[in-house]
This record gives structure tokens, sequence and C-alpha cells, in this order.
């Protein structure tokens, strides 16, 4: 995604000020701030939290059992379940390197408990790249319970090195460990998919291997007395393919929508939270699912983690996998969603997400 001055406004965000600071502050224990307040959305009609009687783990699929060819076909199975039937689950054994993890957890925990000066030398500025806030939509002007960085990782030329962090900024090993799983991992959703490796790989990575998009969010959620009264993150699907979750700490707040309740996420120690995007339901003509999720903030702890988003096209088209169509070989559907040039897919998303609408919505053949 560019990082253009109209974009970064349609994108809702806005630089942390010690104005800012102090409603967090002052909020922390207190009736929060109206600018934070949002109980109606978090409360929203049809949208109840599950009870502890009914929680619901979310599917866990096992990479050493991908790999193994014994357990291989199983397991497949079960990464194809998860992706139809929740759109979300934890990838244990997922083989990234400790000392990448490690890395990049030592570099969000400094980010968020450096002084504020520090951090807005990297703050946001006429795009959506840098060091801010979210607002819940261009209209509202209602602010999410959290801070974050948001980077371009990969393709190498479109980082703005001028917006890293200069003390123990996020370390590439990293984004290059989480490109190497997907990699992986998109293999096997290829087999359960029943299209070719390549069609799949292809629509992630250029011809030449070289990726065609990552970007890196890291976000922190401090505590909130009233958990009931603000968002962390509002009621969202990610717009791009894959996304890749890790938990910096143990404190939960993700919740997935399902059948009109929220379940709440609890983080297996080690594990990758991944869930499909958009542009993945879309390669996948809807067989995977992006499905809507929100993060509510701890009334006691706070919550940091890092978000991998990897993006994707077809010969820069957002549109099915060709080989899932009819007249695609063995396919037999047709398409659900309408073609669309990938810039145009993107500004499309960028202006229905600053007012609160779900663009890929749009894309759903009449």
């Amino acid at each position: 995604m560019a990082d253009d001055g109209s974009a970064g406004k349609l994108f809702g965000r806005e630089k942390i000020t010690d104005a800012t600071v102090a409603l967090f502050t002052e909020s922390a224990n207190k009736l929060p701030d109206e600018r934070f307040i949002r109980t109606k959305e978090v409360q929203a009609a049809g949208a109840v939290v599950v009870g502890e009687d009914e929680m619901l783990e979310l599917p866990v699929v096992d990479m050493a059992s991908l790999v193994d060819p014994d357990s291989s076909a199983s397991e497949t199975a079960k990464l194809g379940s998860a992706c139809r039937e929740w759109g979300f689950f934890q990838l244990i054994n997922h083989g990234v390197e400790e000392a990448a993890i490690q890395q990049m957890k030592e570099s969000a925990a400094q980010l968020f408990s450096s002084p504020l000066e520090s951090k807005n030398t990297v703050a946001v500025r006429d795009g959506f790249q840098g060091f801010g806030q979210h607002l819940n939509g261009g209209s509202s002007e209602k602010l999410d319970w959290a801070e974050c960085l948001l980077l371009i990782t990969q393709p190498v030329q479109d980082r703005n090195m001028d917006l890293w962090p200069e003390t123990n900024p996020p370390t590439f090993r990293y984004s290059v460990e989480t490109t190497n799983l997907a990699r992986r991992l998109l293999g096997f959703m290829a087999t359960d998919l029943g299209v070719s490796q390549a069609a799949l790989l292809g629509a992630f990575f250029a011809g030449t291997g070289n990726e065609k998009g990552q970007s890196m969010s890291m976000h922190h959620y401090p505590p909130c007395r009233h958990p009931d009264k603000v968002l962390g993150i509002a009621p969202h699907t990610d717009t791009q393919a894959l996304t890749f979750l890790l938990h910096v700490d143990h404190t939960p707040g993700l919740q997935v929508r399902r059948g009109g309740r929220w379940f709440p996420v609890q983080p297996l120690p080690g594990a990758l939270v991944v869930n499909v995007g958009d542009v993945l339901d879309v390669l996948t003509n809807g067989a995977y699912v992006s499905v809507e999720h929100r993060v509510v903030p701890d009334a006691e702890r706070g919550r940091t983690t890092v978000a991998m988003f990897h993006d994707a096209c077809v010969q820069g088209l957002v549109a099915p996998l060709p080989e899932l169509l009819l007249g695609g070989g063995d396919a037999r559907a047709q398409a659900r969603y309408r073609s669309i040039p990938k810039l145009d897919y993107l500004n499309g998303s960028v202006i229905a997400l600053a007012q609160g609408r779900r663009f890929l919505d749009s894309l759903i053949k009449k």
C-alpha cells in the first residue's frame, strides 16, 4: 500500500500527544475519557461474549505433523477445516527461530516502554506508517485503547527506515522467518484446496521468488479498569491475505466472532495465531473465510502483540484463483467475487475501513 497523505487520513491514524497519554493514564483507573467510550459497540446486540461454560478453543494446527509424511494428510485436513470453519487457528511447532522471536519481543517491549518523546521520533506523518493511534473511522473520531507502530517490511524498496526506531529496532530476521513460514504453510493450503502450489504461491510471491508484500503492526494495549466501555481495536477483518500474530506476553484480549457471538482466544505458549484475510478469502473463492475479530483490553494487565500481514494478488488482480473456477481443469465453481485491480482494492479497502465498512462485501457477485 502506498504510504501517501490521503491514505493516511482515510486510514484514520493520528500522532499520540502528551494529552492523549494523559487520557490513557487518567482513564486507566476511572471512567475513560469520552473519546474512548464506545459502550454501544462493545455491547452490540447479537455480539455477546460467551461465558466460561461455553469457551471454545481455536483449532490447533501442528506444523511438525504437516511435514511428517505419516500424519501430513490428516493434519492438512485439519488445517483446511480450520480455515473454512473458523478462519483462525493456532500454529504450534511452526519452526520460526526462537532467537528471531525473542528479538522481536524485546523490540516491541522496549518500544512501548520508552518515553513518548522517543516513540514520537518515528511518529506517523502524512501516511499510515509510523507510531501513533487508531481512530475508529473518519467520522466518529473515537480512539482505540491502543498505541501502535505500523511499518512496511517487504519488499525492501518500500521500507521507510526513517520510521523505524533507532534503539533496538524490529529485526528483519523475524520478517524473513515469517515469510519462509508463509511459504511452507501455503503449500499445505494448496494441497487442501486442490490447486497447484505454483498457483497459490505465485499469488503471494513474484516469479523471481521475491516477496510481493508484507507489513508489520506492533500494538500495545494498556490496562483499563472499564474494559466494557472501550475497545483495543474495533471489530474488523484483515484486508490483506494472511496474518501471523505473535503474543509478546500472555495477556488475552483477542476475540473472534462466530455465530454472532465473541469467543475469547487464549494464546498457547509458543504458538502463533494465524488468520485468513480478505484477499485469501477471494483467492480461494470463499472456501477459506476471513472473519471478524476485535481486541478488548484487560482490567489489570497490558497486552503487546506483533502482527505480520502477508499480501497477495493474481497478476495484479484481487481475484479467485483460476484453478478453482469453471474452465480451470477439474474446478467446478463459479466465481463468487468479481476481480478488481490491486490498487483499486487497496484504495477501496482504506476508504471502507475509515467508514466502518467491509470492502470485501462489495466484491461479492450478485
